[in-house]
């Protein structure tokens, strides 16, 4: 409840502060050219379904297989959607079996990070001549952070240049988008025809989504396992304690 509090404090005059300028240009418009309020929501809807067009069309190949990719990552952005029975039936048996397909892959993605992150934190202490090699949970927690940090930021860098956001706005759009939160504000391949004209650029996308969720997963595999391990300490000192 606190943070409820704390975020609707923030908020609030973000809310409220854009919205009464536009109501007033809304009340100029409807004056300026005598048209009714009903035509004015018209044309309302029409502006925001036409919105994601300007990608170009999303239901060929390109468009496709990003609208595919954001369902299996249940990132949901909302930016398209299925409008006939047999697409939304389709979306929902292929969300059903392809959602715990990609949480096994992403998983086992991110183990197998762990597992190379491992060898090289290994091979890099025997180089400096540390007494202990091993490599411990710190260490990867360290790396496979580093590694996330790097990856938003080098996204963050792309997103900036291709979409012409702020540097912040495009690392609030990459982790928005790699922690799965998807709010849909702000998505990528939405403007100038990009679908169509810069396939270059919708592969560095997939790409991006794809390999910055395993390396959350393996970020989240290694707090998990950190999590584990505190209790289990903790369960066994006050074990300890109690037969003393």
């Amino acid at each position: 409840m606190t943070d409820l509090s704390t975020y609707l404090y923030i908020s609030q005059d973000s809310i409220e502060t854009p919205t009464r300028p536009l109501y007033t240009i809304e009340g100029i418009i409807l004056k300026k050219y005598n048209i009714s309020t009903d035509d004015y929501r018209l044309i309302e809807t029409i502006v925001l379904k036409s919105e994601p067009h300007k990608a170009g069309q999303q239901w060929k190949f390109a468009g496709a297989f990003y609208f595919a990719t954001t369902v299996l990552t249940t990132i949901g952005y909302g930016h398209s959607t299925p409008n006939t029975k047999s697409g939304k039936l389709f979306t929902m048996f292929y969300a059903m079996v392809g959602i715990p397909l990609g949480l096994v892959m992403f998983q086992s993605i991110g183990e197998q990070l762990n597992k190379f992150s491992s060898v090289v934190i290994r091979q890099a202490k025997r180089a400096l001549g540390c007494k202990r090699t091993e490599a411990t949970e710190i260490n990867l927690i360290f790396v496979v952070s580093f590694l996330s940090s790097l990856t938003i930021a080098g996204g963050a860098t792309a997103f900036s240049t291709y979409e012409g956001w702020t540097y912040f706005d495009s690392v609030y759009y990459c982790f928005v988008t790699l922690t799965t939160i998807g709010f849909g504000d702000m998505v990528a391949l939405q403007k100038n025809n990009t679908l169509n004209d810069k396939l270059e650029y919708v592969a560095f996308t997939l790409i991006f989504i794809l390999f910055g969720l395993a390396v959350v997963a393996a970020s989240l595999d290694l707090l998990v396992l950190r999590f584990v391990t505190m209790n289990t300490e903790d369960e066994r000192r006050d074990e300890a304690e109690a037969l003393q």
